[in-house]
């Protein structure tokens, strides 16, 4: 994660921008478009308190990124059925009021659905 003053992708700075209760969607380096749904592992993993999510749409699509718990409760919704064009998107998300544990994240893309493991250690 960057420091306060770090450039981030989209030319967001650390430290700025409106970040809802967990996390912040930004637009990613599109200079190389996507051409297949991905679903990046988090980093860093295991991380504290907070970590990147980045993921690849091709096309324009109804995308959902959500976080549950090892008992499968959600915990976090990073993106909440927003309609995305075709590029590459970083989630942020903040597990500061989490409990040390693993967690997992799965994002939902019209037709594509994949899921991977994240480590909160406090």
């Amino acid at each position: 994660l960057g420091l306060v003053g770090d450039v981030l992708p989209g030319g967001l700075q650390a430290g700025e921008g409106a970040y809802d209760q967990a996390t912040d969607v930004e637009d990613g380096d599109n200079s190389i478009l996507p051409t297949a749904f991905t679903l990046q592992q988090n980093f860093p993993n295991p991380f504290n308190p907070s970590t990147r999510i980045r993921y690849a749409i091709p096309a324009q699509a109804n995308v959902t990124l959500k976080v549950f718990n090892l008992i499968g409760q959600e915990v976090a919704t990073l993106v909440n059925n927003e309609v995305q064009g075709r590029g590459n998107y970083v989630a942020m998300f903040d597990a500061q009021k989490l409990s040390t544990g693993v967690y997992f994240y799965r994002l939902e893309a019209g037709k594509f659905v994949e899921v991977k493991k994240m480590l909160l250690l406090k």
